[in-house]
């Protein structure tokens, strides 16, 4: 074990939780109406508490044990088993307590993403339900695939700190969600701006800071690295941001705030899986590109199909988690700053293995959550009441309210 870079992965594992207590809840939260933000702040929380009790219990070992297939990781080590405080997670200088830990968090984080999808219209039961099963059985198996020495691994895939495990894997789940829930009330007749812009900056802040655990601790080391990182993290962001601004200002003659935190997260997205193997400059061109793809799918990709993704998951997770697996294959060249191709790899040879892992995961995440779905909607229940919906989630599932006249 190393001292420095034990001491870094816990600051880093409280920041990726700090992305969704109280980042994304923030966040979130202010893009709703008033009368939901309660369900939004509920949502995200009995996530984050689910999904630790069951990372311990089945999830971790799902994905990281020593299954003898790339599918599956077993369950040898079901609430830790075989794994205590003086164990060290191969490959690393971490205990594997630690390592555990430091999953957990995004294992918090991918499923609670998804809320953005179905906000104001689910039922809390469903979001629950859905939501550890979709853990277990959707995102620790393609968890496994790629970092627990799984099969999209083992073919070369390159997925720093979750382009594919997180991003898409959660835009892909929102867009099917969408699709199948239908639209909130109201949905293309009647406005449903954001009820308080500043939560959502505050939100989105917190957000880009944690992000710096997220991508940052996926070195699992203090080290050179890490520190490139970082840079690549925060410019990817920057760019996004410009990006976003700039091509909102061209076709409605306004940059928005909202314009701007969704550009930020789009860019950070886009560098999650890449920010290992881009530099600055690759940095700059994918966070710039990322966010005028996920702009377009907010906007005309969203309008053209008419599904109500009400936060835009898809549309910037899932987007700009695509655009991010796959545009590294071509920003990790030397010509564009990166560290260059491992022997016997070309660009077009990378670009393939990213474009299968990508479709890999899309098709598997739509079809799990599909069924996942169906089995809990047939016996949860899945939608509220009409009258539920016009009065808000708060006062009909939580008997509270946010704000009072």
């Amino acid at each position: 074990m190393n001292a420095a870079d034990t001491a870094w992965i816990i600051v880093a594992t409280a920041l990726v939780l700090f992305m969704t207590l109280p980042g994304l809840a923030l966040f979130y939260g202010g893009l709703v109406r008033a009368r939901n933000v309660l369900s939004v702040f509920m949502q995200c929380f009995g996530i984050a508490c689910l999904m630790s009790v069951l990372w311990l219990a089945f999830g971790y070992s799902i994905a990281f044990g020593t299954g003898t297939t790339g599918y599956w990781g077993g369950l040898g080590h079901m609430f830790l088993s075989g794994v205590d405080a003086s164990t060290v997670r191969d490959g690393t200088t971490l205990p594997e307590v630690l390592f555990f830990a430091f999953q957990m968090t995004f294992a918090i984080i991918t499923p609670a993403l998804i809320v953005g999808a179905y906000v104001e219209r689910i039922g809390f039961g469903f979001v629950m339900t859905f939501s550890g099963l979709w853990m277990l059985l959707c995102y620790a198996p393609v968890v496994h695939w790629v970092w627990g020495g799984g099969w999209l691994g083992e073919m070369g895939l390159l997925d720093f700190a979750g382009g594919t495990v997180v991003h898409i894997n959660a835009g892909i789940a929102a867009l099917v969600l969408a699709l199948l829930i239908g639209p909130r009330i109201g949905f293309g007749k009647e406005p449903m701006p954001p009820h308080n812009m500043p939560m959502t900056l505050i939100g989105a802040a917190l957000l880009w800071a944690g992000w710096f655990g997220f991508n940052v601790g996926s070195e699992l080391a203090a080290d050179g690295v890490a520190g490139a990182v970082m840079i690549n993290t925060q410019i990817a962001a920057a760019a996004a941001v410009l990006g976003w601004l700039f091509i909102e200002s061209l076709q409605k003659g306004k940059a928005s705030l909202l314009g701007g935190v969704s550009g930020a997260i789009s860019g950070l997205v886009a560098i999650t899986p890449a920010c290992a193997v881009v530099g600055p400059m690759g940095a700059i061109i994918l966070g710039f590109v990322a966010s005028i793809f996920a702009y377009w799918a907010c906007t005309s990709l969203k309008k053209a199909i008419g599904y109500d993704d009400s936060l835009d998951v898809f549309g910037i997770h899932g987007v700009a988690g695509i655009v991010g697996a796959l545009g590294l294959a071509i920003l990790m060249s030397p010509t564009f700053g990166g560290v260059g191709f491992d022997e016997g790899v070309s660009m077009a040879s990378q670009f393939v293995i990213q474009a299968k892992s990508v479709g890999v995961t899309i098709v598997w995440c739509a079809i799990a959550t599909f069924v996942l779905y169906k089995i809990v909607n047939s016996v949860v229940g899945m939608r509220v009441s009409d009258e539920s919906e016009r009065t808000g989630l708060d006062t009909t599932s939580h008997g509270e309210t946010a704000y009072h006249s």
